[in-house]
């Protein structure tokens, strides 16, 4: 700190509240209605926030007002530590944090394994509760309200992996209309094969299953793998996706999965934890839940592919 600056201090955290509350609305009026003040009180919590941060954080028009680029950084801040705080306070409220399971993970994970199994954890612990916060970003497990996290990369070698995924290439039952009773390889060149990002995959199966050269349909890619999994779903073609994303679709017959076209894939679902929490009972208890879901999930795929290569993907502890 230079010399002869005076130390800006926050007085008083009402002026935060405020100032996310404005910042949300894009308005002082719309500010008030919600936090039951008047948009002058509003407006004076802010400027003397701006006061004490020493720096503007809207720009005042006659019938709206803005954030500036200060100000926008600094809601995105406020905005989460108010979320967090008011979490806590519930938590704490209800007495009964330690039966309380927070995860966060990704939304594919969330939505197409968690998700659909979670009934089958709450039957074996009618004691938890869980809170489950699906979100892309890299959470910080030691310091945010987190017990524990799953996320989604290369995972060879990660000593925390959950499991190594496996490719499978998988297809509606309407696209049978005009081929048999099942697709194989030779089906391969007569629908759009569909891919998330790359064809890399798709190529790794046409040469590690011998498919002859032919003019393969690569006119239909996507940017998610849910998404490609979706598209799959409604028949618009022949898709290449991670088992575990599909595993309950094919499960309830809306896919099908294709013999003989699967490769190994290195990426998967990895843990996120903090050695303090890791060992907290109610997070003992869910890892090792979702660590059975996994390896009976794995069980199937070997059931179905035939593969000996599918042993070596395996739930690591």
């Amino acid at each position: 700190m230079q010399a002869g600056i005076p130390t800006k201090t926050l007085r008083s955290l009402s002026g935060l509240i405020d100032f996310d509350c404005a910042a949300r609305w894009g308005s002082f009026t719309l500010a008030a209605q919600e936090l039951h003040k008047t948009p002058a009180a509003i407006s004076l919590q802010v400027k003397q926030l701006e006061e004490a941060v020493g720096f503007a954080l809207f720009v005042r028009h006659p019938r709206h007002i803005t954030l500036t680029p200060k100000g926008q950084e600094l809601a995105v801040t406020v905005a989460k530590m108010l979320r967090e705080l008011r979490t806590k306070v519930e938590a704490l409220r209800g007495g009964d944090e330690e039966n309380v399971v927070r995860i966060s993970t990704t939304h594919t994970f969330a939505i197409k394994f968690l998700a659909p199994r979670l009934g089958r954890f709450t039957l074996r612990h009618p004691e938890l509760d869980i809170r489950l916060d699906s979100c892309e970003r890299l959470v910080d497990v030691e310091h945010e309200d987190v017990d524990l996290a799953i996320r989604h990369g290369t995972i060879i070698d990660q000593p925390t992996a959950l499991y190594h995924d496996r490719m499978v290439a998988v297809y509606s039952p309407m696209l049978l209309a005009s081929a048999g009773q099942e697709l194989t390889l030779a089906d391969l060149t007569r629908f759009p094969l569909l891919y998330d990002e790359s064809t890399d995959d798709w190529i790794r199966v046409l040469r590690t299953h011998g498919v002859p050269e032919g003019r393969f349909d690569f006119s239909r890619g996507f940017t998610n793998l849910a998404v490609t999994a979706q598209a799959a779903i409604v028949g618009h073609g022949i898709a290449l996706v991670p088992y575990s994303l599909v595993c309950d679709d094919i499960d309830r017959g809306v896919l099908r999965l294709m013999r003989g076209a699967s490769v190994t894939y290195p990426g998967g679902y990895y843990w996120v934890q903090a050695p303090r929490k890791a060992v907290l009972p109610k997070v003992v208890r869910f890892r090792s839940w979702v660590e059975e879901e996994v390896a009976q999930m794995q069980r199937t795929l070997r059931e179905r592919i035939g593969d000996a290569g599918a042993h070596a993907d395996h739930v690591i502890s």
